[in-house]
């Protein structure tokens, strides 16, 4: 039996080691926030796989966000022309001093000219709205097209050049007949403004109205025409039946007038010309010049390149040649154009309005004598190889 007076050794050696020993270091306490593995579903390859999935979903919403914005431009650069202040068209550097702030612009006129209200009015309204342009260089490489396109295009230079008070000087290229030797005489009395390359086409001063006679074919094939008209004249041009001595005389009247324009506006431009009648009268037959002919009788001022040309344009607004920037003009690729290019073949809507094209009575500035089958919305096989810009 134990005595009470005795000490209990076990509990004394409990509470001792429950004190800290001051030769040992406390180490602080970490609690983990990482909870407990579970038997059915592993904590690490859970949060593993979702965030595999949180990655991609975050990788879906950002090409969907790129997709719906690369739309977007596209849908509103089809209706940036009504926003842009620019004419909805780009400068580009052409030549010359890329840092220079007095600016030549080249105004492009290529292929045949339609309404006149296209690309190249857009440009005409660029220059008019901005002053750093001091001269213009009219790049012309087209046969001409509609007399209602041509003056309207004419009007709209000379507008331009009286207004901003800017020299015009012309640069031929490939061709500049007809029509396009009609806009050409925007320069005025200036001399020295007009430019052809030794290749030059030129000339075709006068006026077409197209007309074919298919009666004979018709009438082989007995095929009739029974059209209703409210005159017979409403039918004066039909390829059904040939033109008779009265109609032909209503026509060339027509004819003659548009064709007293025509020289007109060639006086405006030519002041060698425009006291000589005779010789005007000579030159204005119709007939196609080479660039050499065209100077030699007066047409052209001098041969030479686009950038002789521009050294002219530089020097009459008083410019030095090596410090000018050349710019030029081309139209933004819209979302129309890219469904445009995509169709193939061509919609049969657009060739059913180039066969109406054809029965239109019509008269041209136009050097050719083939039916006016190249327009804006032509023939896809045909457009292309005669426009560069096809002028609207």
């Amino acid at each position: 039996m134990n005595s009470p007076q005795q000490p209990n050794h076990d509990a004394q050696a409990a509470s001792d080691s429950s004190q800290p020993n001051p030769a040992t270091p406390i180490q602080p306490e970490v609690v983990s926030n990482r909870p407990a593995p579970s038997r059915t579903n592993p904590a690490t390859p859970a949060s593993g796989a979702g965030r595999r999935w949180i990655v991609r979903f975050i990788w879906i919403g950002c090409i969907g966000a790129f997709v719906g914005l690369m739309l977007m431009s596209l849908l509103f650069s089809g209706f940036q022309g009504y926003f842009d202040d620019g004419g909805g068209i780009q400068e580009g550097f052409y030549s010359g001093s890329k840092w220079s702030s007095d600016k030549v612009a080249i105004i492009n006129i290529k292929g045949v000219i339609a309404s006149g209200e296209g690309y190249v009015k857009r440009q005409i309204d660029r220059v008019k709205n901005d002053e750093s342009v001091k001269a213009v260089v009219l790049r012309v490489d087209s046969p001409g097209g509609t007399i209602t396109g041509s003056d309207y295009i004419y009007h709209h230079l000379n507008k331009m050049k009286e207004e901003r008070q800017i020299p015009i000087v012309v640069s031929m290229g490939s061709m500049a007949a007809s029509g396009g030797y009609y806009v050409a005489m925007a320069v005025g009395d200036d001399e020295d403004t007009i430019f052809a390359e030794p290749t030059t086409t030129t000339g075709s001063i006068g006026v077409i109205i197209p007309h074919y006679d298919l009666s004979g074919l018709l009438e082989r094939y007995d095929v009739k025409d029974d059209s209703l008209v409210s005159h017979p004249r409403k039918q004066m041009l039909s390829m059904t039946r040939p033109i008779n001595p009265d109609d032909r005389k209503v026509l060339e009247a027509y004819l003659q007038e548009a064709f007293k324009r025509f020289k007109q506006i060639v006086r405006s431009g030519r002041p060698k010309l425009r006291e000589n009648e005779e010789a005007l009268n000579a030159l204005a037959t119709g007939e196609i010049f080479t660039a050499t002919q065209a100077q030699q009788n007066g047409l052209v001022d001098q041969l030479g390149f686009i950038e002789e040309a521009i050294d002219r344009a530089a020097e009459m607004a008083n410019l030095n040649p090596a410090d000018v920037r050349v710019v030029s003009y081309k139209s933004p690729v819209t979302l129309m154009d890219v469904l445009i290019a995509s169709q193939a073949p061509r919609s049969e809507l657009a060739d059913l309005k180039a066969l109406l094209d054809l029965s239109v009575p019509r008269a041209y500035y136009l050097a050719t004598s083939l039916p006016p089958l190249v327009s804006v919305s032509g023939p896809p096989a045909l457009a292309p190889k005669m426009n560069g810009h096809r002028e609207e």
